[in-house]
């Protein structure tokens, strides 16, 4: 039997991540990403002093102490490897962080913590360098997830962007080296054999936070490792015995053409979703659902009979187990009738949601007291682009029945947030957590990155502590 697939791509990904350059890539896709980019700097702000971050920062510099690399909102510098992990975790650390909605992962989280650690002993890297680095990780990660059918990884109980994200940290990291093709490809090989993840952490566990930081740390001493000569699985897409899809994809039939599919040509940078509200992507199209339906119908939460949430395989097995009062905010976070009780009561899904108070109140546990979530398998066997789409039924006392089915949630590919939304969704979230200067030096810094003479000027920015963001949400300014 042979060692390889018939359709062999680590090489070619690693030839195609190796020449990459920012000529080739077109001006939107660069412009998407810097934008994308200043969403993730979003999400570490509000990450950085959340309590359970802090909790993640003092024992993990602990462990590795002082070094040069920035704690992003913290005054702190450890260790990069250490870096990466934390800096990942804040960015995990609220839920407000992208996502790509076919192959789950969350590409900020691997990417920015890699751009802002030192890439070698020489530390200084371009602007435009980092550009590429990221661009590179945003197109490399999606296709590593679509090969793996990820959305099924999901449903079987893998955290599906811990596992395929270490590719994603891997070649940023590698581009931001210099790597060529066979070292990029010793770098995947690394990666693949660190991929892990496991998605009981979402119920209470804190290091629901950490696991895409492991993967990002993970990806970052690959490409540091394959830098000095040492090498890692070769062709490790490819191999039948012990091989990444083999392995990982055994029993949902692993297509690896994925993983090159429209290289160059088709942007998943364009593809990656971005989030509106606190909570994992599978539960928006409940929360905007009942969003609009709260506001078309001025629905009176006391006068709500029951609720009716039915969504495909992916979202319910994701989304949805009988929570026990009260939730941790993980567990609210992923949990269909928490965000479907706050969005009725509260008209929003920001921060405020998650507070301890919040967490534990009488009038939230009564409405998820209300709640029926089914499977639906018309949506389940729908097309592909469908499978996440939400069917909502609010009935009210009086016999009344509100209905609402979204296919397709704002902040989508078929509904994308806009640039022009996600500044202001940086200066909203992250303008009460640090100074008016201060924001705006760093808006203009990633949005004008090519141009950046030295990325490091971006990560001393970042460096200073932030207000915390759940401090900013029970006493606001």
């Amino acid at each position: 039997m042979s060692n390889t697939t018939k359709h062999a791509v680590t090489g070619p990904l690693a030839r195609w991540v190796a020449g990459l350059t920012l000529a080739q890539v077109p001006e939107r896709v660069r412009e998407r990403a810097k934008h994308l980019l200043l969403d993730g700097v979003t999400c570490a702000l509000i990450g950085a002093q959340l309590p359970w971050s802090r909790i993640a920062r003092e024992a993990v510099l602990e462990l590795e102490g002082v070094g040069e690399a920035v704690v992003v909102g913290s005054g702190c510098a450890t260790s990069a490897p250490a870096a990466v992990l934390l800096n990942s975790t804040f960015i995990q650390g609220f839920e407000l962080d992208d996502f790509h909605p076919l192959a789950p992962l969350h590409s900020n989280s691997l990417i920015l913590p890699v751009l802002l650690a030192p890439a070698g002993r020489s530390g200084k890297v371009t602007g435009a360098q980092a550009l590429t680095a990221a661009i590179a990780g945003f197109e490399v990660g999606p296709r590593v997830g679509l090969a793996l059918h990820g959305s099924q990884m999901l449903s079987r109980g893998w955290h599906s962007g811990a596992v395929f994200g270490t590719h994603t940290a891997a070649m940023t990291a590698g581009v931001l080296r210099g790597l060529d093709a066979g070292r990029l490809e010793d770098a995947l090989g690394m990666a693949g054999t660190q991929s892990a993840g496991l998605m009981a952490a979402q119920y209470e566990a804190m290091s629901k936070r950490m696991q895409h930081g492991f993967a990002a740390r993970n990806g970052y001493y690959a490409a540091a490792l394959a830098a000095a000569g040492y090498t890692g699985i070769k062709q490790v897409f490819d191999r039948e015995y012990g091989g990444y899809l083999a392995v990982f994809g055994e029993g949902h039939d692993p297509d690896p053409r994925q993983i090159v599919a429209g290289l160059g040509e088709r942007w998943h940078t364009e593809l990656i979703a971005v989030k509106s509200y606190a909570a994992q992507g599978g539960l928006h199209g409940t929360i905007q659902a009942a969003l609009e339906l709260r506001g078309e119908h001025r629905i009176d939460p006391a006068g709500i009979d029951r609720i009716e949430i039915r969504v495909g395989h992916t979202v319910y097995h994701h989304g949805w187990w009988k929570p026990d009062r009260p939730l941790t905010s993980v567990g609210a976070q992923m949990n269909l009738g928490y965000a479907a009780a706050v969005a009725l009561l509260d008209g929003a899904v920001t921060p405020r949601q998650f507070t301890e108070q919040r967490l534990d109140a009488d009038d939230v546990w009564d409405l998820i007291g209300k709640v029926d979530v089914q499977l639906d398998p018309d949506i389940e066997n729908g097309p592909a682009n469908e499978r996440f789409a939400t069917d909502l039924t609010i009935t009210l006392n009086d016999g009344t029945v509100l209905h609402r089915r979204l296919v397709h949630v704002h902040g989508g590919p078929d509904d994308p947030v806009t640039n022009d939304e996600l500044i202001a969704k940086y200066r909203t979230l992250a303008g009460p957590l640090i100074s008016a200067d201060r924001l705006e030096a760093i808006e203009r810094a990633v949005l004008d990155l090519e141009n950046l003479d030295d990325v490091r000027t971006l990560a001393r920015l970042l460096a200073d502590r932030a207000i915390g963001a759940l401090d900013q949400a029970r006493n606001p300014r």
